[in-house]
């Protein structure tokens, strides 16, 4: 039982190192909230063209398979 105590302790110990503090998450969280905002409007106007441009693509592809 202690052997499984301590192979469990210490694979666990190298994660510790990936998780940032808590004052470095908050801001790392800030900055992805502001690129989400800046991002948004541009993505709003975006995604009607490239639906359009996918459906477009996909039509010709269907039109040229049945021929």
């Amino acid at each position: 039982m202690l052997e499984l105590f301590f192979a469990v302790a210490f694979s666990a110990a190298p994660l510790t190192v990936y998780f940032p503090p808590i004052r470095c998450l908050n801001l790392f969280l800030g900055t992805l909230e502001m690129m989400w905002k800046e991002s948004s409007e541009s993505t709003r106007r975006m995604y009607p063209r490239l639906r359009y441009a996918c459906t477009r693509i996909f039509n010709c592809m269907l039109l040229s398979d049945s021929e």
